[in-house]
């Protein structure tokens, strides 16, 4: 659907929203399946008309789950953010809600000026499933070791070329280079949480370091071989993608 402007003096809104994204197919709008962006544009629609630009801060996966996402609203509307913010959590479905929303200049754009994001991955690691993370962690019945695999994990840390941990799609292909500034893997009882933070990130790439990790666990990966792993730019050398279902967008840095 094509929004524009309808008079008035124009203005950037910065959106933080958060997400279960169990029942959507990522954010962006796509035909025939229900998304993020879908039900917040309609919900927008109620409250101030057609008269908006929205931009996402990353597109996200179907199933992926958002603590933090960022949406940049332009618009001629002359309702304050506090307004917008009451308006669209009274129509949003349950599953979305709005955290803030504030005021920001007209270059500022979601995607294009953040410098970092955090995702982390929930691992459930027990023999027994947990009906209450059903489609909220990856269940994980085999011992994880997460000493050692943070310490395999630090072979991500640094600007690396990451073809081998991207699905590669009809995407065009540009720099594949993607600096990670942190990567963790910790324990509290029986979850296991694996957090990533870096400047960008491909296609899939957080859920194929998950499921080579997980790779490393089962031996079928050597715990050093994560940067021949790297240095191979070829998907195939990688472990499985992970399901989606434990992933999160955390946090979103501008």
């Amino acid at each position: 659907m094509q929004h524009i402007y309808t008079g008035g003096d124009l203005r950037n809104l910065l959106l933080t929203i958060s997400y279960d994204g169990k029942s959507f197919h990522g954010w962006q709008i796509q035909q025939n399946a229900l998304t993020v962006q879908e039900v917040f544009q309609t919900s927008l629609e109620k409250i101030i008309g057609s008269d908006f630009d929205v931009k996402g801060c990353s597109r996200t996966d179907s199933g992926v789950h958002a603590n933090m996402y960022c949406i940049s609203l332009k618009t001629s509307h002359p309702i304050k953010p506090e307004r917008l913010k009451a308006a669209l959590n009274r129509w949003l479905p349950k599953s979305v809600a709005v955290l803030d929303c504030r005021e920001v200049s007209l270059d500022f754009h979601a995607r294009y000026s953040c410098v970092s994001k955090e995702y982390i991955y929930k691992i459930w690691n027990s023999e027994v499933r947990n009906p209450f993370l059903d489609g909220y962690a990856l269940h994980y019945r085999y011992k994880i070791d997460e000493e050692m695999l943070n310490k395999a994990a630090q072979a991500y840390v640094g600007s690396h070329d990451f073809t081998s941990f991207c699905t590669l799609d009809n995407r065009e292909m540009g720099d594949m280079t993607r600096n990670v500034k942190s990567f963790s893997v910790t324990r509290d009882g029986e979850l296991v949480t694996m957090k990533v933070e870096a400047d960008g990130f491909l296609y899939n790439m957080v859920r194929i370091m998950v499921g080579t990790l997980l790779r490393v666990q089962q031996g079928k990966i050597p715990a050093d071989g994560i940067a021949k792993i790297i240095e191979k730019k070829d998907r195939k050398f990688a472990g499985p993608t992970a399901q989606a279902c434990g992933l999160y967008l955390n946090k979103v840095n501008y």
